[in-house]
């Protein structure tokens, strides 16, 4: 890696911790309650063994096959500690291979990824992807699930044997402001968080919008753009 592309990483990933301090002081946060996942998916494995090195612990991918190729790169640098994100939607037919390189499974949607994800062997944290414009509205066709079945996903992912549910994550739709969808997805946490120990996590919130999820009770950021730059 040339050391301008190292640099140029430096600043941007200081700015982004920089602003993400700030918004939490702004909106009563404790810092330390905030992860920013460095959303790394179309970047080289030297940007990710890169940004280990300035303290980026978490990483986002979305794609299985460049995950899985990257993620053994990283670890073949001895890289073995980073937690390991997968950030956007799952097909069934491809669950079984995220779930051997992901810690964290953030979109899970619906009742088939569940069981296609349980079937995989491996004991993996998921997120419930919640449909931010409500239980009728799909806005531009994101995927999510109604707030209204989040119920009976998160009863599937405890009887699986196999999952342990930490939370929701939520993608704000566009055409509307994006802290009133975030705002609306965690009531849904809250309800969910209800007599259960373990959900601890709210994904919400990108480069464009992660101060409005910080202003929600966002305790996870997936950014990408704002720390890595613009995608070839």
């Amino acid at each position: 890696m040339s050391s301008d592309r190292t640099e140029a990483l430096r600043r941007s990933w200081q700015d982004v911790a920089e602003q993400v301090k700030a918004s939490c002081r702004r909106h009563g946060r404790a810092p330390g309650d905030v992860t920013v996942i460095a959303v790394t998916k179309g970047f080289p494995a030297s940007d990710v063994v890169a940004l280990a090195g300035l303290g980026v612990t978490d990483v986002g991918e979305s794609r299985d096959g460049e995950a899985r190729l990257k993620k053994a790169q990283v670890e073949a640098a001895g890289l073995t500690a980073l937690t390991w994100h997968a950030i956007g939607q799952v097909q069934t037919n491809k669950a079984v291979s995220v779930a051997h390189w992901a810690d964290l499974v953030h979109a899970v949607d619906r009742l088939r990824l569940v069981a296609a994800l349980a079937s995989a062997g491996a004991s993996r944290d998921v997120l419930i992807q919640v449909r931010a414009g409500g239980a009728d509205h799909r806005g531009d066709g994101r995927a999510g699930a109604a707030p209204a079945d989040v119920a009976e996903i998160a009863e599937a992912v405890e009887a699986s044997g196999r999952l342990r549910l930490r939370g929701v994550m939520v993608v704000a739709e566009p055409g509307e402001p994006a802290r009133p969808q975030f705002e609306r997805v965690a009531e849904v946490w809250a309800r969910l968080r209800a007599g259960r120990r373990d959900i601890d996590i709210f994904s919400a919130g990108m480069s464009g919008d992660f101060d409005d999820a910080i202003a929600a009770g966002a305790t996870h950021l997936r950014i990408g753009t704002a720390i890595l730059g613009g995608r070839q």
